[in-house]
C-alpha cells in the first residue's frame, strides 16, 4: 500500500509576504554583518546542529588547539540560560551571551547586537554556536563566512536524512561521538552516505570532541591558523 503524506500549498503553508520580508531582511542585515567582519579581517564560523550534538565540546576543542585565547570571541545563542557560555570561557575566550527566549534560532539582527557590545579588537575568529536546532537555524544566515553543521551517532541513524536543507547549507558536516556507534548500533558509514549524497561539496569529519579525535581537521576545513 502506497504511503499517504500530507503535503502543504496554496495558502496553507507559511511562504506569505511576511516572511518573505522578514527572511530578505534578514539576508540584508547578514550582508552588513559580513561586511563589517570583512572590515575587521575577523573569520566568523556559524555552528549549527541539535541540542546534545556537541556543538559547546566541539567549539571548546577547538578553542584548546588552537590556544588563541582571547584572539577568539564567541557568540553563544540559546534560549534562556548562560550554561553553554560559562563552559567556553573557561578556554579563555572572549564570550557573550545570546538568549532568544522562545525563538528557535539566531538571526542577523541579534548577531549586530551582539558584536555592537563585543570588544573585537584583536580578535581573529569568532565563532557563533547557534540555538540547539536542525531547522530553523539553515534558513537565517548572520553573516559568518563559514556554516557548520554538527550531528551526532546518539541522535539515531536518520537524523540527516530527515533534515537534509540545514545540512545543504553547511560548508562543514561533523558527525560527532563516533566511539558511541557501536553501543548505539548506528551505522557510521550510512551517515556518511547520507551526509554525501545530501551535500556533495560539504567537507566531511568525523570527531569525538571529547578526546579530540578529528579536532585538527575541522581547524583545517574551516581554514583556521593558531
Amino acid at each position: 500500500m502506497e504511503m499517504k503524506i500530507v503535503r502543504p500549498k496554496g495558502p496553507e503553508i507559511f511562504d506569505i509576504e511576511l516572511e518573505k520580508d522578514l527572511l530578505a531582511k534578514n539576508r540584508g542585515l547578514a550582508k552588513e554583518n559580513r561586511k563589517r567582519l570583512d572590515r575587521s579581517k575577523i573569520l566568523a564560523v556559524d555552528i549549527m546542529g541539535s541540542i546534545g550534538s556537541g556543538k559547546t565540546s566541539l567549539i571548546k576543542a577547538i578553542l584548546r588547539k588552537l590556544g588563541m585565547g582571547k584572539k577568539v570571541a564567541v557568540i553563544a545563542g540559546d534560549l534562556t540560560t548562560t550554561i553553554d557560555a560559562i563552559r567556553i570561557e573557561a578556554e579563555g575566550a572572549r564570550v557573550i551571551q545570546v538568549n532568544t527566549g522562545k525563538e528557535c534560532h539566531l538571526d542577523a539582527h541579534l548577531i549586530r547586537q551582539a558584536i555592537d557590545r563585543m570588544k573585537l579588537d584583536g580578535v581573529d575568529v569568532l565563532f557563533i554556536e547557534n540555538v540547539g536546532n536542525l531547522i530553523c537555524p539553515g534558513e537565517f544566515p548572520l553573516g559568518a563566512h563559514k556554516r557548520l553543521v554538527v550531528t551526532s551517532v546518539t541522535e539515531g541513524p536518520y537524523t540527516i536524512i530527515k533534515h537534509p536543507y540545514i545540512f545543504r547549507e553547511a560548508d562543514v558536516i561533523v558527525l560527532n561521538k563516533i566511539d558511541m556507534a557501536k553501543p548505539m548500533k548506528v551505522n557510521l558509514s550510512k551517515l556518511e552516505r547520507d551526509a554525501r549524497e545530501i551535500n556533495p561539496k560539504a567537507s566531511l569529519i568525523k570527531t569525538n570532541a571529547l578526546t579530540g579525535n578529528g579536532i585538527p581537521k575541522v581547524i583545517e576545513a574551516l581554514g583556521l591558523k593558531p
